[in-house]
């Protein structure tokens, strides 16, 4: 199953690594124009190496890499070690602090089919290929992708929670986050932790494209390498694990924009919802959520004028044609994607993934200022996500509705890199 292994990562030398905070950055598939431009300026960012730019960007990063470390601007750590990575959070609607536990290590780089590291999304092509070029120019993991294991005991927290008592470093991230790194050297600790994941399934939470990316490279090396025994370093992937069972997993809610749709009208929409939903309008658009909350296969709709609750008559489910395991049919998401996006929109379901009559949109404001400035036609406000969702859809083998799951808080890039 699965097999992790420590490893020496290169962080910031001394004197910039005490300012870690500064030289952070947001996740490629997360950060936005602003941020980026704002980061860019900063010439010793990781986002150099993260989400390079210019005419030839992998290669650009490859650059910056060899300069940093020729200037010592990272330095490599002499002994492997497991670092273990724990994120303080709180979210506006929920008061209570959480702290999420996790470690950073290598683990082996296995395909898909073999159902030890498991995904709930599906990846574009033009992702992965843009993740593959950068692996094989700078042959660097700069950010873990996130994965989850099931320890119901909590075995390895305690060595986590000693080890963090000494941080090597702690920093406010992007997202109001505090960040704090230690280190675990101790071999006979780190064994634990190999014993510990080697009966685990793995699900990836957050990275696919980074995995898959570096699955991509392993197989090119495989075909190019004749003496490949399996032992090379690009076996191996960069991964933040965290733990299921704790109740620090947040699983935000990733709404639908709906744009471009010709012949649009509400009145004509809604006529629709009759036959399968039962609708609710509502008064105030920004109260919707208390209508929704917690409702299985229930939705909030948004015009420029209106505002509805809806929700799908039980015997209406009957009538969902999509040909997915029963675990994938039950989702929201998956109801929402073929009664409401397929069926009433018409966007066919085969060519939702690259529709460009969808967008998704996080943040319920942003959501309700796009519709009533006309830059949507409509909103589709939808429920988190929980992990058993994510784990019952791991388990069938199948994916889920594109952006079903926005994990947060994110890990940050800067923290440390890992050469392949």
């Amino acid at each position: 199953m699965a097999e992790i292994k420590p490893f020496k990562a290169w962080r910031y030398r001394p004197s910039l690594f005490k300012n870690v905070g500064e030289l952070t950055s947001p996740l490629f598939d997360v950060a936005s124009e602003k941020q980026r431009e704002a980061l860019y300026g900063n010439p010793l960012n990781s986002i150099h190496l993260s989400i390079p730019r210019g005419d030839q960007p992998a290669k650009n990063a490859a650059a910056v890499l060899e300069e940093w470390k020729q200037k010592n601007v990272i330095m490599q750590d002499t002994v492997p070690g497991i670092y273990v990575y724990y994120q303080y959070f709180s979210l506006p609607s929920e008061p209570e602090p959480y702290c999420r536990k996790g470690f950073i290590c290598k683990i082996r780089v296995h395909e898909w089919q073999d159902n030890i590291i498991l995904r709930h999304e599906n990846t574009m092509d033009d992702a992965v290929a843009g993740q593959l070029e950068l692996l094989a120019e700078t042959r660097l993991n700069a950010s873990p992708t996130h994965g989850l294991y099931t320890d119901e005991a909590f075995e390895l927290e305690r060595y986590m929670d000693a080890c963090i008592q000494d941080p090597i470093c702690k920093a406010e991230d992007y997202q109001g986050v505090i960040d704090a790194m230690g280190i675990i050297q101790d071999e006979s600790i780190i064994a634990k932790f190999v014993k510990r994941l080697k009966d685990e399934q793995i699900i990836l939470a957050d990275g696919h494209h980074r995995y898959a990316g570096s699955l991509a490279y392993m197989k090119q090396q495989m075909i190019n390498n004749p003496v490949h025994t399996g032992n090379e370093g690009y076996n191996y992937h960069l991964m933040w694990l965290t733990n299921t069972e704790a109740n620090d997993l947040r699983i935000l809610p990733t709404h639908r924009l709906i744009k471009g749709l010709d012949h649009f009208n509400e009145t004509t929409i809604i006529k629709k919802f009759e036959k399968n939903f039962k609708i609710k309008p509502v008064a105030d658009a920004g109260e919707i959520h208390e209508f929704i909350l917690g409702k299985p296969w229930t939705f909030g709709l948004i015009f420029k004028e209106n505002a509805y609750a809806v929700r799908l008559k039980p015997e209406a489910f009957l009538e969902l044609k999509w040909n997915f395991p029963e675990q994938i049919k039950q989702l929201d998401l998956t109801v929402a994607h073929y009664f409401i996006i397929e069926e009433i929109l018409g966007i066919p379901g085969k060519k939702q993934n690259t529709s460009d009559n969808i967008e998704y949109e996080r943040n319920f404001t942003k959501c309700m200022t796009a519709v009533m400035k006309a830059k949507a036609q409509m909103a589709i406000l939808t429920n988190d996500v929980c992990i058993e969702d994510v784990k019952r859809a791991c388990g069938c083998g199948c994916t889920m509705p594109p952006k079903s799951t926005f994990f947060y808080p994110k890990a940050v890039c800067g923290f440390l890199y890992c050469s392949l």
